[in-house]
């Protein structure tokens, strides 16, 4: 999720089991234990890009990490403070703020590798990484509690209405994909395709849009769902093509398989002269989001070529797309024409 979103759940979570001894302090330092496995991001730049987009929620969102630093952390800030708050107080504030954060996480499209160093990545792919709908009732719920003194009962059971609430938007958006993942071979067959898998996951900022992609041997099927106004009648049609990721050749390393991970298979592969572009299809499509202006996937890699080999690669750049972005377009399209 967003840094946000963690910084009110961290500091929800220690106020929750620290609030009533340390007050708005458990609170600040939640927030900051709330962030801390999200600093992985600064180690980007010495890394492959696509090596450093699967370093991001490995090592520092499992729960490996919270056992360790959530102690350590604990004992340093116990000294600090002259042991004026227990290390038991301490331990449970950073080790509760560390760990939901990975937690959270696991809800979003990308998931964490909450086992490390096992490689598999843990996602619900219930939650969009901005959802204003989460978070900032969330945040009210914090913020009221704060102003409030730390022995006032009315501040735990606000701080608690907060996190109550919060987990259950979250437990709200596993029910939806539930249900709409169990309608799509009915979608599909409806229209006369037969698809090997498919997957859903929510749009951006709302559980009430839900974007849906099936696959067959040679092509993507891509619809829409509102709850508000079911599915959309149209179904866009993305052919594989004829590049896979196993014919791909590298100058150095192959990233082949790491490529197909990190899409769980969904993508596609487009070559124009030297450079083959790589699209993530399960982050979905921009066009809801400007209007149909631009129609791209969201998430991908430009990969450099000489003589077929790939000598260089390097994230795409979405901004061209989120320039022609059409917020009156897409909550229409959120709510049901």
């Amino acid at each position: 999720m967003d840094s946000l979103t963690q910084i009110v759940l961290g500091g929800a979570v220690a106020e929750l089991v620290a609030g009533k001894k340390m007050g708005n302090k458990a609170i600040f330092w939640g927030a900051i234990a709330g962030t801390i496995p999200d600093l992985d991001v600064f180690l980007r730049a010495f890394y492959h890009p696509i090596d450093a987009a699967l370093l991001h929620r490995g090592f520092s969102h499992s729960i490996l990490f919270s056992i360790i630093f959530g102690p350590l952390l604990a004992w340093v800030f116990f000294h600090i403070y002259k042991k004026k708050y227990s290390f038991k107080c301490w331990l449970h504030l950073f080790f509760w703020g560390l760990i939901t954060h990975p937690m959270l996480d696991m809800f979003t499209n990308y998931g964490t590798q909450f086992f490390w160093p096992l490689d598999t990545r843990i996602t619900f792919n219930t939650v969009f990484v901005i959802d204003p709908l989460y978070t900032l009732p969330f945040l009210v719920c914090l913020v009221w509690a704060m102003f409030l003194k730390r022995d006032n009962p009315k501040r735990f059971k606000i701080n608690l209405i907060g996190i109550v609430y919060s987990s259950s938007y979250l437990i709200w958006g596993v029910i939806v994909k539930l249900i709409l993942l169990s309608q799509t071979q009915t979608v599909f067959s409806n229209e006369h395709i037969s698809v090997n898998r498919s997957m859903v996951t929510p749009m951006p900022l709302t559980s009430f849009y839900w974007y849906t992609l099936g696959e067959d041997d040679s092509t993507y099927y891509v619809y829409y769902i509102s709850i508000f106004n079911g599915d959309e009648k149209k179904i866009e049609r993305i052919p594989k093509g004829n590049i896979r990721l196993e014919n791909l050749k590298w100058k150095d390393r192959n990233y082949s398989d790491k490529l197909n991970f990190m899409s769980n298979g969904y993508y596609i592969l487009e070559q124009k002269n030297d450079t083959i572009s790589y699209y993530d299809l399960r982050f979905g499509l921009t066009g809801k989001l400007t209007g149909e202006k631009v129609n791209k996937p969201v998430m991908g890699y430009q990969f450099i070529t000489q003589n077929n080999v790939i000598h260089k690669a390097e994230q795409m750049n979405r901004g061209e797309a989120f320039k022609f972005v059409d917020f009156h377009y897409y909550f229409n399209k959120v709510i049901g024409n």
